[in-house]
This record gives structure tokens, sequence and C-alpha cells, in this order.
């Protein structure tokens, strides 16, 4: 049974006032991934602790660096589950977790972060390693790289 939309309500609003564009549907999460040339980095989003004192601030730091994605989607677990499965559908080779953020480079999953890579660190450390991610391939010299 998903959360109620008042509960989820604030969770949502973080993201977006970041300019997450929130994908509800699995037609948004498949439209997104065809759509975006570049880099795509789509969040799962979680009403857990985790997320809310980790991976959300973590992200809201590393997204004010000057490397960051061309386009940056969300979908929510325990919410839109079916927007959050298709998501996942893509996250090829890892297990579900929630949070976890990905990061696609032209349609290809270039990088994952985990729930267990989020849960035991800090928010400045998720922001760290989301930043060194964003350098090794939303730069533009990444494309020239690989």
């Amino acid at each position: 049974m998903p959360y109620p939309e008042f509960f989820v309500a604030p969770m949502r609003d973080e993201l977006a006032s970041l300019g997450v564009q929130e994908l509800r549907t699995p037609g948004e999460v498949d439209a997104a991934m065809a759509n975006t040339t570049g880099t795509l980095m789509i969040v799962v989003n979680s009403v857990c602790g985790c997320a809310a004192g980790k991976a959300r601030p973590g992200l809201a730091l590393a997204l004010r660096h000057g490397v960051r994605p061309d386009r940056v989607a969300s979908v929510f677990a325990g919410f839109d589950s079916d927007a959050t499965d298709r998501a996942r559908s893509y996250f090829t080779g890892y297990a579900p977790s929630s949070p976890s953020i990905a990061l696609f480079r032209d349609g290809k999953l270039a990088y994952m972060l985990e729930r267990s890579q989020i849960e035991n660190r800090d928010a400045l450390a998720i922001a760290s390693e989301l930043k060194g991610a964003f350098e090794k391939f939303c730069a533009p010299s990444a494309v020239t790289q690989q």
C-alpha cells in the first residue's frame, strides 16, 4: 500500500526545489531514458531516514557543483511503484534499493550509488561521491575519454 500523498509531498518538494523532475509513470521513465542526450541521473527517493538525512541533502550539495548531469529525475519508492519498478529495470546488475542514485550516459548505466553506500555515510561524503561521479561521467571531457 503506497504512502498517502500528503505524507510524501514534502519529500517530493525537496527534490523538485532542486530542479529534479519527478517521473510518476513507467511511460515517463521510458521517455526520460529515450529522450535524454548526454547524462541522466535517476534518484530513487524514499521516506526512510537515510533518504531524509543523507541522500537528499547530499544530492542537494552535489547539484551545486559546476559539473552536473544534463537531466536529473526521480521516482518515489513506496508510492509510485510502477514508475520505480520501471526505473529499476534500467539499473542492470543491481538489486532494488532505496534510496539509490543511478547515472546514465547516452542511455547506458555508468554509475550507481546504492542504499548500502548511503546509509553509513553523511551528506557531505555522499555529495563528494556524487561530485566525483559527475566529474567522471558528466564533464565535457568525459565524452572524449570513453
